[in-house]
């Protein structure tokens, strides 16, 4: 229903497109009138279309319950007719369509499909995971979590694709495949657990190092992504909206994983099968090729808002200058020659980044605490699985209804937990010794212990003691964290070549016996530092266009753009911290450090 003035806005702006469309003005109602051939309704949806985004772009909502859509046979043999594909239900979506208000990108829209996904437990889960893990205890700003970094990273898929298709049409980007990398880059990071990657880098490894892969996130991402589509009976919904199905599923998983390689020989990288013809989309969400992605921008922008620091890298600049060239017989997404020094800025500040930020020396120790807690923890904490099966942390990984269930709330579950759940029995450490005292009463139905563990009482005792144990001291690492009482960094070391036998470095800095200090006293952490692409410039790896020939993609080296850019792209970062809490003692590591870094240089 519009006024006679927005009317008259209507009909000037919005006029139809083809003769066999009219739209007529009554009292204040507005009928947009189309002629409809041999069945064929693809003029008047169309212009049914075009309404909508008149009606979007001015703001405006459409009086649903008095949008009505009548069929008038004007044939002699008169049939029954249902509603076309009607545009009332069009313009329902519009009206209920979700928008986001963004503290990075401003109002964010997703497609009706992303909307269906985010409303989901598996994807609300990242609304309890940090963005930046123990970064909190240091940064109090950086409280965003894995959920608003998943929204906008699909939206500047969505904006890079788009911007491609519109410029270049020759490259048949359809809509298929915009909501493909749009679903791609919101569910990329579905798989990170507790603290991010605190969780994959660092108590993964620790207690299973035996997995034959080196387990990572990515993968978790695939399987619940897998899983949040089956839970949720998403396959109907993705195929009402123009998706075929397994091929762009496959597609999607290509997407988030990035380039495949042969399982026995890593070096050899395999062709794409979602689509092969089209392999700059590759690029956009996980880039294997130059690191340049719509996963960066989006927390290089965020993280830099929440930490409090500037980010000096303009992504939209790069989204207007993004154009695909053919290089080497494959199509890659180039940029214009003059945005060299806009892309020096951006891994600039990603190094930046990793220096104050990502690897803060107070950062990295609160995540090395958290760790130790959530290792000696692990085999206590239960979480239910498929099919009512009990999982730790870190068996959660192969089970994603489990998985679904852990989140940074592990931290409080640890700190204020009161029993001890072994097996399928719950001991309440207070009463440990009232219900071992009635042991053959309680303990006798009950599978105390691990899998295949003893149920002798005897036995039971020792595995609630070293149960109470272990979680006390994990109970308390917390605690220390909370009062701010952290291990002291006694320095730190930079190193252009790579630092091994890092066993023996306590070692060293413990010294003789004349000094009152030990190597189970220090914790070392090594961190390598580069550009995102080990000893390479990433810059070799992109490729440019001119003004005078868009269609001609060239290497541009460092020698053509400064001779101030860096020589070297990767270094070790040596972090050494102390366990002692007393000034004599602190001051005796920060000595034997100084003495150690002095024999290195």
């Amino acid at each position: 229903m519009l006024s006679p003035l927005l009317f008259t806005l209507l009909t000037h702006n919005c006029t139809p497109t083809y003769s066999t469309n009219h739209m007529v003005k009554f009292a204040d109602d507005t009928i947009l009138v189309g002629l409809v051939t041999r069945d064929n309704e693809t003029h008047y949806r169309k212009m049914g279309n075009h309404l909508t985004t008149w009606y979007r772009d001015n703001n405006l909502l459409l009086n649903v319950s008095k949008t009505k859509e009548i069929v008038v046979d004007f044939r002699r043999a008169h049939t029954i007719h249902p509603p076309l594909t009607t545009i009332v239900l069009l313009w329902k979506d519009f009206i209920h369509q979700a928008v986001f208000n963004d503290p990075i990108h401003g109002h964010i829209e997703p497609h009706p499909l992303l909307v269906k996904i985010i409303d989901t437990p598996q994807f609300r889960r990242l609304r309890n995971i940090k963005q930046l893990g123990g970064t909190y205890y240091v940064f109090p700003g950086a409280s965003h979590n894995r959920f608003e970094h998943s929204i906008g990273v699909g939206y500047l898929a969505g904006k890079l694709a788009k911007s491609l298709k519109e410029k270049q049409p020759e490259l048949n980007i359809d809509d298929r495949d915009v909501l493909c990398v749009q679903i791609a880059g919101l569910c990329h990071d579905l798989g990170h657990g507790p603290f991010s990657h605190l969780f994959d880098g660092m108590f993964i490894p620790k207690v299973c190092p035996d997995l034959p892969n080196k387990w990572k996130h990515e993968k978790a991402s695939l399987d619940m992504l897998k899983h949040l589509i089956a839970v949720n009976n998403l396959k109907p919904v993705m195929r009402e909206n123009g998706l075929e199905l397994p091929v762009d599923l496959f597609f999607i998983e290509e997407l988030i994983s990035g380039k495949k390689t042969d399982p026995d020989h890593p070096e050899i990288e395999l062709p794409y099968e979602g689509r092969p013809e089209k392999s700059f989309l590759y690029e956009i969400v996980s880039n294997k090729k130059n690191g340049i992605d719509v996963d960066k921008w989006d927390y290089f922008a965020r993280d830099c808002h929440h930490l409090g620091m500037k980010n000096n890298f303009d992504h939209d600049r790069f989204i207007k200058f993004a154009r695909v060239c053919e290089v080497d017989g494959k199509k890659q997404i180039c940029t214009r020659d003059k945005e060299v020094g806009n892309l020096y800025d951006f891994f600039h500040t990603r190094n930046c980044l990793h220096r104050r930020a990502y690897q803060h020396k107070v950062k990295n120790i609160v995540e090395t605490m958290i760790t130790k807690a959530f290792v000696l923890a692990n085999p206590y904490l239960q979480f239910q699985g498929s099919g009512g099966k009990m999982f730790t942390m870190s068996t959660a990984i192969d089970d994603m209804v489990a998985y679904t269930n852990l989140t940074d709330n592990v931290f409080e579950q640890i700190l204020f937990s009161t029993s001890v759940h072994l097996g399928k029995a719950s001991v309440d450490l207070g009463k440990a010794s009232v219900d071992l005292g009635k042991g053959s009463v309680h303990l006798g139905k009950a599978s105390v212990g691990p899998p295949g563990a003893s149920k002798d009482l005897c036995k039971a005792s020792v595995d609630l003691s070293k149960a109470s144990k272990d979680l006390g001291e994990a109970r308390e690492i917390l605690t220390d964290i909370l009062h701010r009482r952290l291990y002291k960094c006694v320095g730190e070391h930079y190193s252009a070549n790579e630092i091994n036998n890092t066993e023996a470095i306590p070692m060293q800095l413990a010294g003789g016996q004349d000094i009152n200090l030990t190597s189970g006293d220090f914790i070392v952490n090594v961190i390598k530092m580069d550009y995102g692409m080990k000893e390479k410039n990433p810059i070799d790896e992109v490729r440019f266009y001119s003004k005078r020939e868009p269609n001609t993609a060239f290497k541009i080296s460092g020698g053509q753009v400064s001779t101030l850019i860096p020589d070297h792209f990767q270094e070790w970062l040596l972090q050494v911290y102390f366990k002692g809490t007393d000034e004599e003692s602190l001051a005796m590591a920060r000595e034997r450090f100084e003495q150690w870094r002095n024999t290195q240089n």
